[in-house]
């Protein structure tokens, strides 16, 4: 490996919810081989992960329950278990921070890591090998099993990641890496809409210009590719399909930022739909909020534009808070801002919590703040944790926006 190419690792958790269900419930999920996590056979709700058996059926994440259960009625449906997946993600990213201490979560299921400086550390051995050790160690430790992907940057180390995960019909170790030159060459074997951020409203688009795969991307100069998508996004692509990308991987000191986002399958145009998904990005957020027992004081929501625009918007509060309704009321102010200044249909919603600190004892708050003057009530406080318990037990779905929205108009 060069001297100068970075060494960068995705740790991703193998079917996650799937496998944590299993390992807390070894008598009725652990046993189940169909096994869907998220929503119920009695509720609306959206398959959060698939057992891999239940994928050959069709099932797949972000499915409407009630359509997995069509395509597979014999499968067993659990609720996601939120508390558990935040734990195992703690175990998880505690055994990763041994083999370098620069970890970035990704999400509650993948972590980035910079490997660069620890080559003397490990004898020279071959990333590769590092990366073994690793998913070893994780699954001797958490229980669970990880799929590792590594190149020279985070886009590379993504799609390696995909490469790795072993499945039913593959014969994949659960490590890949790609070794610095061979980005370009790699790649040539992904669809355009395999690519990270390559939204079904851009593979429309790019169909239309006869591009599926990323071969027939490269078959084009930089010049045709901004005619025809213009100057951001043509030279954004060209770069994609050549495994240019520059991100670094942001791991040092304590967890600065929580945040959930969504791509729509269509661009939404509408307020009332955007701000149902706010709602259900800002309970997922403020959930894993609660699980980790911190607080937040700094609210941010971005969109993107159909055009690939990407606006934000924040607002820094003068207490931490946990509960939903507060931070709900908050973001969909910003995103009401926000549309007020453009009007144009979105492709992607997101919400992030910042100036994060531990959960202070609600005690505590009520010696020193009226209630009548502070954001956020004892009451509501409480409200989230029922609203948490119910979750755990019935699934995301069980409690939805008109209810809190209720508690909202009393409050």
């Amino acid at each position: 490996m060069s001297a100068t190419a970075r060494r960068i690792l995705l740790a991703d958790a193998d079917a996650f919810y799937v496998a944590v269900a299993r390992l807390i419930d070894p008598e009725g999920a652990g046993k189940a081989t169909l096994l869907i996590v998220g929503g119920s056979r009695e509720s609306r709700g959206v398959v959060c992960s698939a057992s891999y058996e239940t994928r050959k059926f069709g099932v797949r994440s972000a499915m409407p329950t009630a359509q997995a259960l069509k395509l597979c009625p014999q499968a067993m449906c659990v609720p996601v278990p939120r508390g558990a997946c935040s734990r195992k993600n703690a175990e998880i990213r505690r055994v990763l921070q041994r083999f370098t201490p620069v970890v970035e979560g990704a999400s509650i299921d993948e972590w980035y890591l910079d490997m660069g400086g620890t080559e003397q550390l490990y004898g020279h051995e071959p990333l590769e090998r590092t990366a073994h050790r690793m998913r070893d160690a994780v699954r001797a430790e958490a229980g669970l099993s990880i799929s590792i992907g590594g190149g020279t940057n985070k886009l590379v180390a993504k799609m390696a990641g995909e490469v790795a995960k072993p499945k039913p019909d593959n014969n994949a170790t659960g490590v890949h890496i790609v070794a610095p030159g061979d980005e370009a060459t790699f790649l040539k074997r992904f669809l355009l809409s395999e690519i990270p951020m390559v939204g079904p409203k851009f593979v429309t688009r790019l169909e239309r210009a006869g591009l599926r795969t990323v071969t027939d991307v490269l078959e084009h100069p930089l010049s045709e590719l901004i005619h025809w998508f213009g100057d951001r996004e043509g030279q954004w692509l060209y770069d994609r399909v050549r495994g240019i990308d520059s991100g670094a991987v942001e791991g040092h000191g304590e967890q600065k930022s929580m945040s959930r986002e969504e791509t729509f399958s269509a661009d939404i145009s509408d307020d009332a739909a955007l701000e149902r998904e706010l709602f259900a990005l800002v309970a997922r957020v403020a959930s894993d909020l609660r699980a980790e027992l911190l607080s937040a004081r700094t609210i941010r929501v971005k969109i993107k534009d159909a055009d690939f625009t990407i606006r934000q918007a924040g607002r820094t509060l003068p207490e931490a808070v946990v509960s939903d309704r507060v931070i709900y009321g908050v973001a969909r102010e910003l995103l009401h801002s926000l549309r007020a200044r453009r009007r144009t249909a979105a492709r992607l919603i997101g919400v992030a919590l910042s100036g994060l600190a531990t959960n202070p004892e609600p005690p505590q708050l009520a010696l020193f703040v009226d209630a009548t003057e502070s954001l956020e009530t004892e009451r509501d406080r409480a409200v989230a944790r029922t609203v948490d318990s119910v979750r755990r037990k019935f699934g995301q779905d069980a409690i939805g926006s008109a209810q809190l929205s209720k508690h909202d108009d009393e409050s």
